[in-house]
């Protein structure tokens, strides 16, 4: 069975699988964010985090949601590529000495938390609407932009500010 809770033998259980993969990552991100937020000294960084973190929130209940939409328990499967973005962001943050670099850091992690999520409930929304479950691709499409939204805004502040203050 590898890294899986059961075997992966359908659409349908792949599908399942990667839900639970992104609520466990989605769960882990709502407790790495509060410590960026603490750590940003760029306001409109530190407010890009404090929103995501609420946008996040809402996006963990509705996976819930999907999860009670398609018959299946609420719960998480551990993650392995959502760990090694938040264990290399915490290093990268830790050995960053100058504030406006440590910014740019946190930026770029958080961006590949981004892209992560970005993937996933493309692929989410895919498996979905090939299952027939539409209704669970709706729910998730909602989620699939804001994710994209936030990637947008993180680039646009680290374009405009947070890498030049970095440099």
């Amino acid at each position: 069975m590898g890294l899986f809770s059961k075997p992966i033998k359908t659409l349908d259980d792949l599908f399942v699988h990667m839900l639970q993969d992104i609520y466990y990552a989605e769960n882990k991100i709502t407790k790495a964010l509060p410590t960026m937020i603490s750590k940003a000294t760029d306001p409109q960084l530190r407010q890009s985090f404090e929103v995501h973190l609420q946008e996040t929130r809402n996006q963990i209940v509705r996976l819930e949601k999907v999860f009670q939409m398609h018959g299946q328990e609420v719960k998480g499967v551990t993650c392995p590529a959502i760990d090694g973005i938040i264990a290399e962001a915490e290093e990268v943050i830790s050995d960053s000495g100058d504030k406006e670099v440590m910014d740019a850091a946190m930026l770029a992690s958080a961006q590949a938390v981004e892209h992560y999520e970005i993937t996933r409930y493309g692929t989410l929304i895919a498996f979905a609407r090939q299952l027939g479950r539409n209704d669970c691709a709706s729910v998730l499409e909602e989620t699939l932009a804001e994710e994209k939204a936030t990637d947008k805004k993180l680039t646009m502040l680290a374009e405009s500010k947070v890498n030049r203050m970095a440099a």
